[in-house]
């Protein structure tokens, strides 16, 4: 057991460590006018868009292939708010319609076309008819025998059933889930939305204070003495919430962190009348490397437990011990650390041993972190830590410091060696083999797909290397069907991306590998064979996406392509909002009761723009 570098609190709220400020400050005399867009950019932002573009940093073509509403809601919502909280309102505006190529539009969330003509009541469904949160069961092992009739056999008589355009959003990055007769999604400006899974029609929509990227879960609660049934779900201004499924009304909204980077990219889980929330801080980490006034780095990863019924904190654990003085630096800026740690995945519920899995990105600064590029277990009741096992060390990077650059850009800041950004994005799944036992496989940015062993405080069966591994872009979730794990090639701006392996659980060995299919979109910016959406797996199939907008079907046993979508088109919507496909990236197919939904579009630096959620079923 390792000394406990985790941080259990039972406070309602976490502290504000440090105030943010913007790290791509004006050159020296230098300030933006404030309506001039082309400007504004030059002056502010060009130092890392232009200068630094590499394989993170998107360089000019990549933001101009985001709508002007959708860089507006990066800089006050997203990944880079920290950077633009210091711009004036009227500056952001005019980089978001610079960069964009038109004007900020205010998209309704309400429809005229596609609205259902009545609210039933949002009654239990039975088992099969169900898909809540990321992964389908506690394990989120993302495999399905509720198919509702999809199998090898009929997977070539898939057919689009309806189409539902998301306003306002060049990427979809979010998993519905399947409750019964309702669809529940979220998206990218901020809107969830409760659809009719049969035809797409739209019951109600609701408004959050940030971008929903994530999944949803459905559960029943106990709120005020009435039995309701609610939507969890959490947003990139780090709030977590549970909506009435059946009226859209907000049951209740908890601020989960206050650290000003702290964003929440991945699905809450619910168990036993708790939600857990993970949290990551994308903005922060690109900022330790940049000489300004930002005094870094103070933010840590997080996993919190709420009561669902109410959303009161029962406890939260940190990644991460409170960070301490590290350093001066030459500009006398102070160095804090270590920080970083995020947890970009939805965790894991282990009921039998009463534990909570989840995995762990890098650190943002000195010193190496214990808890880093790891998968935890911590006690579902307490959230104290059970046990860590670390696969790769010191891993410490920030923006800008890659060894692309140099390894070390001239600036005090990049810690020395620059790590590789090797994060885990994607959830570890527990999984009970055809033998019996268990085992929790995770899938990592380094090319490396893992088994341990919960049973010895996760120690490591196997290792087997689907991929060279790339720092850009994110690999977000293996599958298994028990006897398979199912591992995609993300390999992100590398020579050979794209392909599919099955591994056998037991010894870590290959049982077949179906290489990248001839590409569905022209090959350019944002087009390739990368894979890096979640896998999902019925008897039989095996589903992933790729970022060439194809949707691909594979036979279980011999990796054999059965049934190929392609998304890159424009669609007619059920809801009448212009819509068209995309890069496949995050979320993963979701299976129940007949039919098949997919999301498609992922535009910016790692993959096509689009904006459509697509329904399939069966050809009668």
């Amino acid at each position: 057991m390792i000394p406990l570098h985790l941080l259990t609190s039972r406070r309602t709220t976490s502290p504000l460590l440090f105030a943010a400020t913007l790290f791509l400050a004006p050159a020296s005399g230098a300030q933006a006018p404030v309506n001039d867009g082309e400007n504004v950019f030059n002056t502010v932002c060009a130092s890392c868009h232009v200068q630094l573009a590499d394989d993170k940093i998107p360089g000019v073509d990549a933001l101009r292939s985001m709508n002007a509403n959708a860089i507006l809601r990066t800089l006050t919502d997203g990944a880079m708010r920290l950077q633009g909280d210091l711009l004036a309102p009227e500056q952001r505006i005019a980089v978001a319609e610079y960069l964009g190529g038109g004007s900020i539009i205010e998209q309704p969330i309400h429809f005229s076309q596609g609205m259902c003509e009545s609210l039933p009541p949002v009654e239990r469904p039975s088992a099969e008819r169900i898909w809540s949160g990321w992964g389908k069961d506690e394990g989120n092992s993302r495999f399905t025998t509720d198919t509702g009739g999809i199998s090898r056999a009929t997977v070539g008589n898939l057919r689009l059933k309806w189409a539902f355009g998301v306003p306002d959003v060049t990427s979809v990055r979010a998993q519905p889930a399947i409750y019964g007769d309702r669809l529940f999604v979220g998206s990218m400006n901020g809107a969830v939305f409760a659809l009719d899974a049969t035809s797409g029609c739209t019951y109600w929509s609701f408004k959050t204070q940030g971008g929903v990227r994530s999944a949803i879960s459905v559960a029943e609660i106990e709120h005020n003495g009435e039995t309701r049934t609610a939507v969890f779900f959490n947003d990139q201004r780090a709030m977590a919430y549970a909506v009435d499924a059946e009226t859209g009304e907000q049951i209740w909204a908890v601020k989960v962190d206050d650290h000003p980077s702290a964003i929440a990219t991945a699905a809450l889980k619910y168990h036993e009348g708790r939600v857990y929330v993970p949290m990551s801080g994308l903005p922060e980490e690109a900022l330790a490397n940049h000489p300004n006034d930002y005094q870094c780095c103070s933010f840590r990863g997080s996993v919190t437990a709420l009561d669902a019924n109410t959303g009161e904190q029962i406890w939260k654990t940190y990644t991460l011990p409170d960070p301490a003085y590290v350093r001066t630096l030459a500009d006398g800026r102070e160095l804090w650390g270590p920080a970083g740690v995020a947890v970009w995945n939805t965790p894991s519920i282990d009921s039998k041993r009463g534990l909570i899995y989840f995995t762990t990105g890098n650190a943002y600064v000195e010193p190496p972190a214990p808890t880093s590029n790891a998968v935890i277990a911590l006690d579902l009741e307490t959230g104290q830590l059970r046990w860590v096992n670390q696969v790769l060390e010191a891993d410490i990077w920030s923006g800008g410091c890659e060894p692309t650059l140099g390894g070390n850009p001239g600036n005090e800041g990049c810690f020395s060696p620059v790590g590789p950004d090797f994060d885990f994005s994607a959830s570890p799944i527990l999984v009970t083999m055809d033998n019996g036992k268990d085992i929790i496989v995770a899938t990592q940015k380094s090319g490396l797909g893992y088994a341990f062993d919960p049973d010895d405080n996760g120690r490591l069966l196997w290792t087997y290397r689907w991929g060279v591994g790339a720092a850009a872009g994110g690999v977000y979730g293996t599958a298994s069907d028990g006897e398979l794990a199912f591992f995609a090639v993300a390999d992100q701006r590398t020579e050979n991306p794209g392909g599919l392996h099955a591994v056998d659980l037991t010894s870590g060995e290959r049982r077949w590998f179906t290489p990248p299919a001839d590409l569905l979109c022209s090959p350019g910016p944002g087009c390739g064979a990368v894979m890096s959406a979640a896998v999902t797996v019925i008897p039989g199939v095996v589903f992933a996406g790729s970022m060439d907008g194809g949707l691909r079907a594979y036979d279980v046993e011999s990796g054999e392509i059965l049934w190929t979508y392609n998304t890159n088109r424009r669609f007619d919507t059920v809801n009448g909002v212009a819509a068209q496909g995309g890069s496949l990236d995050g979320p993963g197919p979701v299976i129940v009761d007949g039919m098949l939904y997919v999301s498609a579009g992922n535009g910016g630096a790692f993959g096509t723009p689009g904006n459509v959620l697509l329904a399939f079923s069966l050809e009668d």
